[in-house]
């Protein structure tokens, strides 16, 4: 609260200050920003020797009459709160202030804009224990995962940290860096619901992989995949190149649920699955879907895809030179398949229930090669889906992403040319946030034909990405 919402921290300084009889330094902050009352009279009780309940009714003096004198609230601060309050999204106020100092800047802030507020007389343990927003997040009725904890200080971003909150971190006094799960700003103007709603912990997380035969070619290789989708921490898969019996096995392995389509494509995710889309006798390229139940009222589409892989397109013009025109009229048979998807997805898509499509499409992206306008994954962005990968790193020198392939550096035609590298393997999107999205290969993997032993256990690399539901 204090810096966070209003401009106190500058006042609870000068209060320390005038009960510590000196001015205060740097090297006084860990002991001073985002602590409580009790923490700093401890602490300036064994530097002047003077009692410490003595100190903390001082403090709390000190610090209230300030904050009475004049309360200014941060920039950005009332307008957010405003914005939150308006899209229905509940707040709580996280302090470690006392409730008598925090009360106070309560009423001047306005009690409507606070849904609840924990302070440090509410909890056994404050700031930095995570207690007092494990006691917020139970008086919303809501996981610490989707909350955004937004602080000031160290203390504080430990303490929202440690609960398992992501963190907006606008630093007061004390400088505060980034790290996974935290966001810095310099100020709360201009940061919107949206935002905020991208910073909570991901919704879902989406893993695409073709297995490659079901990962045959590798030893161990049901285990491996196990392995992987448990590393990467994928809440639903969509497969390729099942063999039949991958999809189930994976899921009974897993404790997951789990959709097969023919013997090629399949959906496993740990959450139900409340609907089944598509022929489920599909042919070993095409697409099949599911509709996930997320949570209560928060569901999701995710389809799985396999396009032909002949004729290749990146062998096409690496090795035989063709023009942009001819590479993309010999797209058609792709793209007829893509097209079919496409309606069979809008055939089954419901009005605020966003969409995911997995896949291996074969081809490459009209993203990543400028000069040919790939049709496949244009007709996927012309109606509306949105590819994760590219959307988390627009740079396409910068991330290639490349999914093909991870085991064939060179040509397997034994001439020693170097394989076209691509990605050809897509996590696409319709009605989310994305958090992020990145390629996944573990281990080293030995070139074919010496992959038995691999720790990968397929020819292509998976995409993983993660996604925020959009604020209701």
């Amino acid at each position: 609260m204090d810096g966070t919402l209003v401009d106190t921290e500058h006042l609870w300084w000068e209060a320390v200050e005038a009960v510590a009889g000196r001015p205060l330094t740097e090297a006084d902050q860990p002991d001073v920003l985002g602590r409580p009352v009790e923490h700093t009279a401890h602490w300036l009780a064994d530097t002047t020797g003077r009692a410490a309940h003595d100190l903390a009714a001082g403090l709390h003096r000190e610090f209230a009459d300030r904050v009475r004198a004049g309360i200014v609230p941060r920039p950005g601060a009332l307008a957010l709160l405003d914005a939150l309050a308006a899209r229905g999204v509940p707040t709580a106020l996280v302090t470690a202030s006392p409730r008598a100092v925090a009360d106070v800047v309560i009423e001047a802030l306005g009690a409507h804009r606070f849904a609840h507020s924990v302070t440090a007389d509410d909890t056994p343990r404050t700031k930095p224990e995570p207690d007092p927003y494990l006691a917020a997040c139970r008086a919303l009725g809501v996981e610490p995962a989707v909350c955004v904890a937004v602080e000031d200080t160290v203390t504080g971003v430990a303490s929202a940290e440690a609960a398992g909150c992501a963190v907006l971190a606008v630093p007061s006094l004390a400088p505060i860096g980034a790290a996974p799960g935290r966001t810095v700003r310099d100020s709360l103007a201009g940061v919107t619901v949206e935002e905020l709603s991208a910073m909570a912990a991901p919704a879902l997380t989406v893993l695409s992989w073709n297995l490659w035969l079901g990962g045959a070619k590798v030893d161990d290789h049901r285990a491996k995949q196990i392995k992987v989708i448990l590393d990467s921490g994928a809440d639903v898969v969509g497969l390729q190149e099942t063999a039949g019996t991958a999809a189930q096995e994976l899921a009974e392995a897993l404790g997951w649920h789990h959709h097969r389509a023919g013997e090629n494509l399949g959906v496993i995710s740990r959450h139900p699955i409340t609907a089944r889309f598509g022929d489920p006798d599909v042919g070993f390229y095409g697409a099949t879907g599911v509709r996930v139940q997320v949570a209560p009222g928060r569901a999701v589409d995710v389809w799985t895809a396999h396009l032909h892989y002949t004729p290749y397109g990146p062998y096409e013009s690496a090795f035989d030179g063709l023009p942009a025109a001819e590479l993309i009229a010999h797209e058609e048979v792709r793209l007829a398949q893509m097209r079919e998807a496409l309606e069979r997805i809008e055939k089954a898509s419901e009005e605020g229930v966003p969409v995911i499509l997995t896949g291996d499409f074969n081809c490459p992206s009209h993203l990543d090669r400028p000069e040919v306008a790939w049709p496949v994954t244009k007709a996927a962005e012309d109606a509306g889906l949105t590819d994760s990968y590219r959307q988390a790193h627009p740079d396409p020198a910068a991330a290639p992403g490349h999914t093909w392939s991870p085991i064939h550096p060179v040509h397997e035609d034994g001439s020693g040319r170097p394989e076209p590298q691509d990605r050809i393997d897509y996590v696409l999107h319709r009605g989310l946030t994305v958090r992020g999205a990145r390629t996944v290969v573990t281990g080293e993997p030995r070139p074919w034909p010496d992959v038995a032993e691999n720790e990968w256990p397929s020819d292509h690399a998976a995409v993983l990405a993660s996604f925020a539901f959009p604020v209701s």
